[in-house]
């Protein structure tokens, strides 16, 4: 079986990521979403919460699963079976941020290959900080997600 890992933090997961997601299931027998979990970084949507969001987006799609992983990539692509790291390029500069992550992630596990798809032009200006910072100021996102995000509880 060829299995994908689309890995990202997904904080939140955008309609860039869902696409990637599609396109990336036409390519391999299952894709799983690997919602990392960074220490350092205080995530602004619980990742249980991302799970059952993400996981509701797919529930007619059985090739599709989303798991949470701690430490490092391609130690959890060893670890789940999968062969192939699906990421998506906006621009340049992910390319270059890419590039250099898939070389790390190659040298800790030779036999993981990525597979970069280009972002669809439509999404390209679609970045999960630009969402986090939208709906943290009571914005509409609903053009950017495939669910609705419940309403920003600032902590006062």
């Amino acid at each position: 079986m060829r299995i994908a890992l689309f890995p990202g933090s997904f904080d939140p997961f955008t309609n860039g990521h869902l696409d990637v997601v599609r396109r990336g299931v036409t390519l391999f027998d299952e894709v799983i979403v690997a919602i990392g979990n960074n220490s350092s970084k205080q995530r602004y949507l619980p990742i249980q919460q991302m799970v059952g969001l993400i996981e509701g987006v797919f529930h007619n799609e059985p090739r599709v699963t989303v798991r949470t992983y701690k430490g490092l990539t391609a130690d959890f692509a060893r670890e789940t079976g999968a062969r192939f790291l699906l990421r998506g390029l906006r621009n340049t500069t992910d390319f270059e941020y890419e590039n250099t992550i898939a070389q790390a992630n190659r040298h800790v596990n030779p036999e993981l290959e990525t597979v970069f798809l280009i972002t669809s032009p439509a999404l390209a200006a679609i970045s999960s900080t630009i969402i986090r910072e939208i709906h943290r100021f009571g914005g509409n996102v609903n053009d950017f997600v495939p669910f609705s995000l419940p309403a920003f509880q600032q902590d006062n």
